[in-house]
């Protein structure tokens, strides 16, 4: 039964904290549960003696529509606040997602003038038993309306829902312990660079280093292409020899590293198992991948137990949970055990956790702190993605910073806002905090990637956050030394005024050791 603005007492098994205001809650139940919803699809079923909603959406020649079921929401209960989306959910046969976003939806349509956001659950493809998920939420200020949806999106199959809960609040930070000093790991001013790798190429490294003026690396074990190697990373032989391989390559890195004085972040981009559809990794499905991530951690720890140059270890690129299969570990638990293998052969070496999901700084919302030391926390800073992905892939092009993108304006203060949790998790917990990866595409329009960039690093260092900028001579997409203009894959006569802001910065680094 539908309930506004009650008490969540009865419902502390499955709230992260007794006693969290309820602003939503859905159970099916009752003598018309569907008095209310609108969209295309649904209906109530009883299962194990209770009702749920179930949404079918049969397979066809075409491909398939979306079949949902939508519901408004008071907006004035939501705006300003801090929530959590909950929900339980299983699914038969669904048919591979079109895209990250589509496929199973619990989700909300938060409305801001013309713009919206779609805050949803991380739900998997395919087939999978009933399980819980959900999301910690920043409702907008000006939010002017707001919608719940449920159902299939561009899929076929079946699906169904239960206990759908919006809470005010989270009480997850409330199990976090706060650091009686902030760690962070090295005794410099700051880390700058660049993200680099997964293929070692002596005059690039250098020409960070002693060119540009980088003090740190990012460097990535990384199967490519990426696409493929999410495929490929479920066989776990194939997994072991490519890390072997890449490992060779990781070699040179460090011991170029030692003799330049900077610092390596060794990041273990490709997690064994790879994706599924959605980005969920299936080392939160299987078991024997997260025994695998484990093994390659203790690898890769002995081979460099004792390196200088080798700062710390990120332990997983973007992490992406779903529903956790009974058996498997929960992201926390299964940091912490890494955490643990990595200290059992080098036992001050730092690691470095992101948030699920996505490493992205909303992440933060949802991480409690590991309860073991010398652990420091990043995210990747790519918001508001329409911007920053512009021309990749599908997505569309002709947005420019500042400016309005998706019906909200984004500015400097706008960016700030959208990395408020990672800054609260920092000074809540007495963390450090490493960016990872940001970046803006080199074709934005009217040379707002410049921009772009020049507000997000004055932002990272108002903070005192370290950060790699992704990446250095990989894709020229994303390359400070090409121009704006998307043809001309050479690097440019002139320094461009984004590899000139990287310059002015770098210019500022101190070597973190050596000469």
């Amino acid at each position: 039964m539908r309930r506004l603005l009650v008490t969540a007492l009865a419902l502390a098994a499955i709230s992260p904290t007794a006693g969290a205001q309820t602003l939503f809650h859905e159970d099916f139940e009752g003598a018309k549960p569907l008095d209310g919803w609108g969209g295309n699809a649904g209906e109530i079923v009883e299962v194990d003696g209770g009702h749920v909603l179930h949404i079918i959406q049969p397979a066809g020649d075409e491909p398939p529509e979306s079949a949902i079921a939508t519901l408004s929401l008071p907006a004035e209960e939501l705006r300003g606040k801090r929530i959590t989306l909950r929900g339980r959910v299983r699914a038969e046969g669904l048919s591979a997602k079109p895209n990250d976003w589509n496929g199973v939806k619990v989700m909300l349509v938060l409305e801001v003038g013309e713009g919206r956001e779609y805050p949803q659950l991380d739900l998997l493809s395919g087939s999978f038993p009933w399980g819980e998920s959900f999301r910690v939420i920043r409702a907008p200020e000006e939010l002017t309306a707001a919608t719940l949806v449920l159902g299939l999106e561009l899929v076929s199959g079946e699906a169904w829902f239960d206990e759908i809960m919006i809470t005010e609040g989270s009480g997850i930070w409330d199990q976090g312990q706060r650091q009686a000093e902030r760690f962070k790991g090295h005794d410099v001013e700051r880390l700058r660079g660049a993200m680099h790798g997964p293929n070692f190429v002596e005059e690039d490294f250098r020409a960070l280093v002693e060119d540009f003026g980088a003090n740190h690396i990012r460097w990535q074990l990384n199967w490519v292409p990426m696409k493929e190697a999410e495929d490929w990373a479920q066989d776990l032989e194939a997994y072991d020899a490519w890390l072997a391989e890449a490992l060779e390559d990781c070699d040179k890195a460090v011991a170029l590293a030692e003799e330049l004085g900077v610092l390596l972040l060794v990041d273990l981009h490709t997690p064994p198992g790879g994706r599924a559809d959605g980005g969920v990794c299936r080392m939160f499905q299987e078991r024997p991948y997260q025994e695998k991530l484990l093994e390659a951690w203790d690898i890769i720890a002995r081979r460099y137990a004792g390196r200088t140059a080798v700062w710390a270890y990120d332990l997983i690129n973007e992490p992406v949970e779903g529903i956790v299969a009974d058996g498997c570990m929960d992201w926390r638990a299964l940091a912490t055990a890494a955490t643990d293998v990595i200290r059992a052969v080098d036992p001050g070496k730092p690691v470095l956790v992101e948030p699920s999901p996505w490493g992205g700084p909303d992440g933060f919302e949802t991480l409690v702190p590991l309860d073991r030391e010398r652990v420091i926390y990043g995210f990747h800073m790519y918001l508001p993605h329409r911007f920053t992905h512009q021309g990749v892939g599908d997505n569309p092009v002709g947005f420019s910073y500042p400016g309005e993108i998706d019906g909200r304006q984004w500015d400097k203060e706008a960016l700030r806002e959208a990395m408020g949790a990672a800054a609260e998790f920092q000074e809540r917990f007495n963390v450090h905090i490493h960016v990872g990866e940001f970046s803006a595409i080199r074709w934005a329009p009217e040379n707002s990637a410049y921009r772009y960039l020049r507000d997000v690093i004055e932002l990272f260092e108002e903070h005192g956050w370290d950060w790699t900028y992704h990446a250095f001579r990989e894709w020229s997409g994303w390359s400070v030394e090409h121009t704006t203009d998307p043809d001309n894959q050479a690097r440019a006569e002139t320094p461009t005024d984004r590899e000139l802001l990287m310059r002015e910065w770098f210019g500022r680094n101190e070597r973190p050791f050596g000469r």
